[in-house]
């Protein structure tokens, strides 16, 4: 069971991620335990909570309700890695469009910064 199989969808569409955000997303999964928690000072009581098969886009001061969440990954049999992963984008909020485009930049920078530390680590 995920994180938001319990939570009503307010609406799906088909989304894309780009295949630099999905690439390092995978590398994370190898690096880090999860679900990997990431939170952002841009974005008070926003956070973006990693599993294995989704992303969700929680609302930290109402329990970790999710506002979007990235599932259904289409990547089997994905051989190319430079092209956009098909996905679907459950929306739980009516207005958590606005959190979406800025959510994944601020995805992309925390993941990089989390595996270049961690690869100075090493």
């Amino acid at each position: 069971m995920s994180r938001v199989d319990d939570v009503p969808v307010y609406e799906q569409r088909g989304d894309a991620i780009e295949a630099k955000l999905y690439n390092l997303w995978r590398r994370a999964r190898m690096h880090f335990a999860m679900p990997l928690r990431l939170e952002f000072d841009e974005l008070p009581g926003v956070a973006m909570i990693l599993d294995r098969d989704e992303w969700a886009c929680v609302n930290t001061r109402q329990n970790d309700l999710p506002l979007l969440a990235w599932v259904e990954f289409e990547d089997q049999g994905r051989d190319t890695l430079h092209m956009p992963v098909p996905c679907k984008l459950n929306y739980y909020h009516y207005a958590a469009s606005k959190y979406r485009g800025r959510v994944l930049q601020l995805m992309d920078a925390a993941l990089e910064q989390r595996l270049h530390e961690d690869d100075k680590g090493a």
